[in-house]
C-alpha cells in the first residue's frame, strides 16, 4: 500500500488538499511571525530587513526593498530576480509558487493571490482547496491597487494599469489596464527614447 500524502506535500504538488493540520498551520504561523517581525521594522534596519527577507522568500537578491506592511502565506513559495521593489500594503498569497522576474515594480495596496476554493460549499466550508501559480516576467510595472489572479502569467516589458484586475495571460510588452484587465497598447518598447 502506497503512503499517503500529506496535506503539504498535496500542496506542494498543486494538488486539492485541506488547509489545515499541524504541518501546514505551523509554516503558516512561522511566516506570519517573519512578517510581523518585518513590520515592526524600520527604515533605519536596512540589514535587519533583508535578512528577514531571505528568511521569508524562497529566493530573492540582495537588492530587495519592500516598504511595510507586507503580508504572505507561506513566503517559501515566493521567488523574485534582482531589482525588486513592493510599495505599501501588499499581500501574496502563496499557495503556489509566485516567480516574479528582475527589475519589477510592484505599487502599493496589490494583492498576487495563487488560492483557489472549492467551488462546492462543503468542501469551501472544510477549507478544501488548492492552488494555481502566478508568473511575472522581467522589467514589470505593477501600479497600484492590482489585483493578479490565480494563474496567470504576466509578459516581460509590461506595465499594469492601477487598479487593474488581471484575470487572464497578458503577453509581452504592453500596456493592459481595466476590470478584468485588456491590452490597451502593444510594442511600447518600440517608442522614442530620450537623449541622455
Amino acid at each position: 500500500m502506497a503512503d499517503r500524502k500529506s496535506e503539504m506535500e498535496k500542496m506542494l504538488a498543486g494538488e486539492w488538499f485541506f488547509n489545515s493540520g499541524e504541518e501546514i498551520n505551523g509554516a503558516k504561523k512561522h511566516c506570519r511571525s517573519l512578517c510581523s517581525a518585518y513590520n515592526r521594522t524600520s527604515e533605519e534596519e536596512p540589514e535587519t530587513r533583508r535578512k528577514i527577507l531571505k528568511e521569508i522568500f524562497g529566493t530573492c537578491g540582495d537588492d530587495i526593498f519592500i516598504k511595510p506592511p507586507f503580508y504572505c502565506d507561506y513566503g517559501f513559495n515566493l521567488h523574485v530576480g534582482k531589482k525588486f521593489f513592493v510599495n505599501f500594503d501588499c499581500v501574496f498569497l502563496d499557495v503556489a509558487e509566485i516567480r516574479i522576474g528582475d527589475n519589477c515594480l510592484i505599487g502599493p495596496q496589490c494583492g498576487i493571490y495563487t488560492a483557489v476554493h472549492h467551488r462546492d460549499p462543503e468542501l469551501r466550508a472544510r477549507d478544501y482547496m488548492t492552488g494555481r501559480p502566478v508568473r511575472i516576467g522581467n522589467n514589470v510595472w505593477i501600479g497600484g491597487h492590482v489585483t493578479i489572479l490565480p494563474g496567470v502569467t504576466i509578459g516581460d516589458n509590461v506595465i499594469i494599469g492601477a487598479g487593474s484586475v488581471v484575470t487572464r495571460d497578458i503577453p509581452d510588452h504592453v500596456v493592459a489596464a481595466g476590470n478584468p484587465a485588456r491590452v490597451l497598447h502593444e510594442n511600447i518598447c518600440t517608442e522614442e527614447k530620450p537623449e541622455e
